[in-house]
């Protein structure tokens, strides 16, 4: 019984991965985007004295999805923030007891943000948010649906990386 839940708990946290992985290259894609955008802005303003509202507001849109969704993905590919140099030190069980709480603390973070972050964008979806300047980007509310898609992605990357936490310190 215990190994079938291990088991359906691996295969979940592998089915979590496999989905960040493939959302994590769209923000690579976003990343290319933006190199050539920022790329043809400073070309443009500094080459040939032309600047567009529209497309410097554009690099804000870009590095939202970045930001956000590359947040899961780091988190994936175990680029983000920890004391290494503390954590080699601790046994195998610390270890994953530590995961096991980073992980609980970054799903309630996760939470937390999506709830307030719902309600500020259903505001700016009802009232049709767009750029206070002349010429900028309509659909500022789409903007600001990357916050809580980005933590949702994130809830998911925690939860499997808790789920294989769980894993490892049950069978230490």
């Amino acid at each position: 019984m215990v190994a079938g839940r291990g088991a359906r708990m691996a295969r979940l946290a592998d089915a979590i991965d496999a989905f960040v992985d493939v959302v994590g290259q769209l923000s690579a894609v976003a990343v290319g985007a933006l190199v050539v955008v920022m790329s043809a802005n400073v070309l443009l303003r500094y080459g040939f004295s032309i600047g567009s509202v529209w497309s410097q507001e554009l690099e804000w849109h870009l590095m939202s999805p970045i930001a956000l969704i590359g947040a899961a993905y780091a988190l994936r590919h175990g680029e983000h923030v920890r004391v290494d140099v503390l954590y080699a030190g601790f046994s195998e069980r610390n270890k994953a007891l530590v995961d096991v709480l980073a992980g609980v603390s970054g799903i309630a973070v996760s939470v937390l943000v999506i709830l307030l972050a719902w309600k500020y964008v259903g505001v700016s979806f009802a009232q049709n948010e767009a750029s206070s300047n002349p010429g900028g980007i309509p659909y500022r509310w789409a903007l600001k649906a990357f916050i809580p898609l980005g933590f949702a992605l994130l809830l998911a990357q925690f939860s499997a990386e808790t789920l294989r936490a769980l894993a490892r310190l049950r069978a230490a």
